[in-house]
């Protein structure tokens, strides 16, 4: 069982994001504020779930939360303001649109800018110890894999619907013999295997 808190504030937010190594489609980021006392075992890092767990938990998760936001922010401005700064602001944007004003804010991961003085904390494998920042990959992740897979029917050459915009072989393969779209990364390394950034 994940902690259900990391502060004594009330309306934590958990933040995490999806798809910050893929070579196309957004970076999806998720923010989450649960009821006070939720819990639930299956809830853990969205990597080790499978989809149709990461499907029921969506459910679970969007029933028990008082407030949750999913954004993207898109190819064009991730080639501009870099993978980083572009997952940063997607939680930004995120918290932008809660509806209720998180007092503290716990983020996956070891790097993030300040928002609007809210205090936070940055937590490595964050996602595999507090329940609202599980919970927010698992929303990331879910509503990013459903924008890749609808994606995939303009663009069945590349299987989205298969590596959600990830850099696999058939993937790059695809890239080099119909070349990019308007949904890839141009930043990116698209013919090599794709350098990861450490948060």
């Amino acid at each position: 069982m994940l902690n259900y808190s990391f502060s004594e504030f009330e309306f934590e937010c958990g933040l995490d994001e999806a798809g910050r190594g893929c070579l196309a489609g957004p970076v999806t980021a998720a923010a989450v504020i649960l009821k006070p006392n939720f819990k639930n075992k299956m809830i853990n890092d969205s990597k080790k779930l499978s989809h149709a767990k990461r499907e029921k938990l969506t459910k679970i998760i969007i029933e028990n939360s008082i407030a949750y936001s999913v954004q993207n922010i898109y190819p064009d401005k991730i080639d501009e303001i870099n993978i980083l700064n572009a997952s940063i602001l997607a939680m930004h944007k995120c918290l932008d649109y809660l509806e209720i004003k998180p007092k503290f804010l716990i983020i996956d991961g070891n790097k993030f800018k300040n928002y609007k003085k809210i205090p936070h904390q940055t937590i490595v494998k964050g996602d595999q110890k507090y329940l609202s920042i599980a919970s927010a990959s698992i929303l990331a992740k879910h509503y990013r894999d459903k924008f890749m897979v609808n994606l995939d029917k303009n663009f069945p050459q590349y299987l989205w619907s298969k590596n959600k915009g990830y850099p696999t072989a058939e993937h790059k393969n695809a890239i080099k013999q119909f070349g990019i779209t308007e949904h890839h990364r141009k930043s990116f390394n698209l013919y090599d295997e794709q350098l990861t950034i450490d948060f």
